[in-house]
């Protein structure tokens, strides 16, 4: 009985409602999560936002009614007419899986959910598994206070929360948590040595691969680091089981994944894995061989194995230097290569350019998606060196990375939220270690440790206390008394002493712990304002707050139920490629382009057609049964993001496929401008006769509230374009093509010679080509 009672001590008491508190408080940060993300839904409706969530949302349904097989083997015919798309080998279907299989299993229980509903909380359900994910890989770096703190910040940092709000229901929406979750099991697996967190690590991979293209990210990533350990002497058994099975197995999973398929093993993106996976077995043969042969014979076998190893490398590379050389991106894609080289993009690929997203950010940008962490970040690289291990040179390495990669695509701010959440988390948790460790050793001092004076701890006290200690040290040593003792006593005064050395005077302590919970309340307010206002607003409905109070703009909706109601169901719309994904799923109408982006002469042809005039246009749509045009346009209620504003990029991409159009064309000494000093080719293109159509009507003198500025071209008509439907504020304006006239015969000029009839006969035979 007595043995049994001994087994329960206070520390094991401690431990297990230390494992309690820690799994509520998880539990409330994945309340918090998911909570914070449905200001979307309160503030307005449960509906999808942006405009590639639309195309998700579509696919997804289609997967529900139709079923898997289907669904790999479907050939869209209502989007890039007339070439269509296979949706099967072109997306990435992690998400539209997820998804679909949380709605087969909601139904399954009887809960009747829409599958729009399961689609506009997929977000905010899987942004509480990416804090705890986050709470995993930290607690493996630095322990459970640093990971529970970590968690928390990423439950509320703004740059997540722009990605994974209630309707935002993008690839990111999963993406970030299967990042997150690879690279704590693969940080689990090199703590460990374990082959089945390896194998799951793997796993999680393909998940990634299946959900986003950024998984090129952790694909080169963790053989950076692999590299890191390498060359720092920092190889092991457990190193090469945490990235061996990753490397052969993740790309086998990932070459069934049909959007990738051999490019995982085809592209350059992905050589640096092999690269590394082949010096890590030279290292590890190295190694090997050492431990099995003399000091002597291992300097003639290293040298073997050395320059066996150089020569198989050198292969290598010469294999993939001849694959890279065959690419006239050398193996790289667009947006990787815009990545490596910031101005890439600009020069050569403007599609890629005329993203927003895609541009580099702003410094008030890194405050408003990250905001006070980026003052914590260098206090936790700090404690990451201390001391430095495996799990913390990995995260110092992501964060490094994201860091840069942030500065070139704004985009990519969200792969450095975690980054920031985590040294965020470890820099708070070893600063609250400090202070609650100074106010406990000042209190409890007088009695104990402190020097017993009665006046607290100064710094004269703990050199006297380490100099008390280190005497009978020195003593040991000099009557040569047992090694054991010397192992034992060392660390342990070495530890009480490094201890004391990180204290602080209470009142210090006490006002450096009210300040970060001052820093901490800033945070929460700033999240919680950035969730509620900055990220909730859908694009697809948009707000107005004036003095006569709140205005609410729903023309998107008001113009695609148009379509969906007033046109043929196999009508062709033509609209800039940003519109497409929404025209598709919410008027069930054929588009020329859409978001995909991967045809990019199509995407010229529309905008070689925005950009000539009315008659040329006119046959450019002609010509790809076009019937309606859609032109988005904010001039009236000054909403920026119209096609105006939109026009130049046109002009470049069309200019790009087809050099009859050329950007200063449109430009009056280098400025845009649509008043009376812009061009004439810029008053006469198509893209200006459709916005501009009747704008003088509204306010009698043209004033475009977006540009601040009275239009150059007030009253014009239209001859091979008719207005059919304007929405309530102008924000969507929709065109239909006149039908070309009728050839009205006997009414030709006879007096014309036959070399005049032939010339234009050659003429017009000239001008078929719509599209010069």
């Amino acid at each position: 009985m007595a043995a049994s009672s001994d087994t329960v001590t206070p520390s094991s008491l401690r431990l297990a409602f230390g494992n309690v508190f820690s799994l509520f408080i998880l539990i409330l940060i994945g309340v918090l999560a998911f909570s914070i993300r449905i200001f979307s839904v309160i503030k307005y409706e449960s509906v999808i936002h942006e405009f590639d969530p639309y195309f998700n949302y579509r696919v997804t349904q289609f997967l529900t009614k139709n079923g898997i097989y289907d669904f790999w083997n479907w050939f869209d015919d209502r989007t890039w007419y007339p070439l269509g798309r296979v949706i099967g080998g072109t997306v990435y279907p992690g998400l539209t899986l997820t998804a679909g299989t949380l709605w087969w299993i909601i139904n399954s229980l009887n809960i009747p959910l829409s599958v729009e509903t399961v689609c506009v909380f997929t977000a905010p359900t899987f942004s509480a598994f990416a804090a705890w994910a986050t709470y995993l890989l930290t607690k493996e770096v630095k322990g459970v206070g640093a990971g529970l703190t970590a968690a928390a910040l990423l439950a509320m940092v703004p740059s997540y929360i722009s990605r994974s709000v209630a309707g935002s229901y993008d690839n990111e929406a999963v993406a970030i948590f299967a990042l997150i979750f690879t690279f704590y099991l693969y940080i689990k697996t090199l703590n460990t040595g374990s082959l089945f967190y390896a194998t799951l690590n793997a796993l999680s991979y393909f998940y990634m691969v299946c959900s986003w293209g950024g998984y090129t990210f952790i694909i080169n990533l963790i053989p950076m680091h692999a590299l890191l350990c390498i060359v720092t002497g920092r190889y092991s058994s457990r190193l090469y089981i945490a990235y061996a099975p990753l490397v052969i197995l993740g790309t086998l999973l990932a070459a069934l994944v049909p959007v990738v398929g051999f490019n995982a093993v085809m592209t350059s993106e992905h050589f640096a894995s092999f690269l590394v996976f082949l010096i890590l077995n030279v290292v590890g043969l190295v190694y090997y061989i050492k431990g099995m042969l003399t000091p002597k014979m291992f300097k003639v076998a290293v040298t073997l194995v050395v320059s066996a190893g150089l020569i198989v490398c050198c292969a290598v590379v010469a294999v993939l230097v001849a694959l890279v050389a065959s690419s006239p991106t050398k193996g790289w894609s667009g947006r990787s290569l815009s990545l490596l080289d910031p101005t890439y993009a600009s020069k050569y690929i403007p599609i890629i350019a005329s993203v927003s997203e895609h541009q580099p950010p702003t410094w008030p940008s890194y405050f408003m998606d990250i905001n006070v962490l980026a003052f914590l970040v260098p206090a936790g690289i700090i404690a990451c060196f201390l001391p430095l291990t495996d799990a913390s040179s990995f995260v110092i390495l992501y964060l490094v990375t994201s860091v840069y990669f942030s500065g070139v695509m704004v985009r990519l701010m969200l792969v450095l939220a975690p980054a920031a959440c985590i040294m965020s988390g470890i820099a708070l948790s070893s600063a609250f270690g400090v202070f609650t460790r100074s106010i406990k050793f000042a209190s409890t001092g007088k009695q104990a440790d402190a020097g017993d004076n009665g006046d607290g701890v100064t710094q004269n006290d703990v050199v006297k206390s380490d100099r008390n200690e280190e005497l009978p040290k020195e003593k040991a040593s000099r009557k040569k008394k047992k090694e054991k003792e010397n192992v034992e006593k060392v660390p342990i005064a070495n530890k009480k002493s490094e201890k004391r050395l990180l204290m602080l005077p209470m009142e210090a302590s006490f006002v450096a712990i009210l300040l970060l919970v001052l820093l901490g309340a800033f945070y929460v307010v700033h999240c919680v304002w950035a969730a509620a206002e900055a990220y909730s607003a859908p694009s697809i409905v948009l707000t107005s707050q004036s003095h006569d109070g709140l205005h609410v703009f729903d023309d998107f909706r008001e113009a695609y139920a148009w379509l969906s109601h007033n046109t043929d169901v196999d009508d062709k719309v033509a609209s800039w490629w940003d519109y497409g994904y929404q025209t598709t799923a919410m008027a069930n109408r054929t588009v020329i382009v859409d978001n995909n982006t991967w045809n990019n002469t199509h995407i010229a042809t529309v905008g070689t057609a925005m950009s000539s005039p009315e008659k040329a246009a006119w046959e450019i749509f002609n010509s790809l049964d076009v019937k309606y045009v859609l032109v988005v346009f904010g001039g009236l209620v000054g909403y920026p993001s119209d096609d105006i504003n939109k026009f130049l990029w046109m002009v470049r991409i069309g200019g790009g496929v087809f050099p009859h159009i050329k950007e200063p064309d449109y430009l009056r000494d280098g400025q845009y401008r649509i008043d009376s000093m812009a061009t004439p080719t810029m008053l006469n293109s198509l893209m200006y006769k459709l916005s501009y159509y009747r704008f003088v009507e509204t306010d009698g003198k043209g004033y475009d509230r977006v540009r601040r500025t009275e239009i150059g071209k007030k009253h014009f008509k239209l001859t091979h374009f008719e207005e059919v439907f304007t929405t309530h504020h102008w924000m969507v304006r929709l065109y239909k093509l006149k039908p070309p006239k009728n050839r009205i015969r006997g009414k030709t000029k006879k007096s014309k010679s036959k070399a005049t009839s032939s010339s234009s006969r050659r003429s017009a035979t000239q001008k078929k080509n719509p599209w010069q």
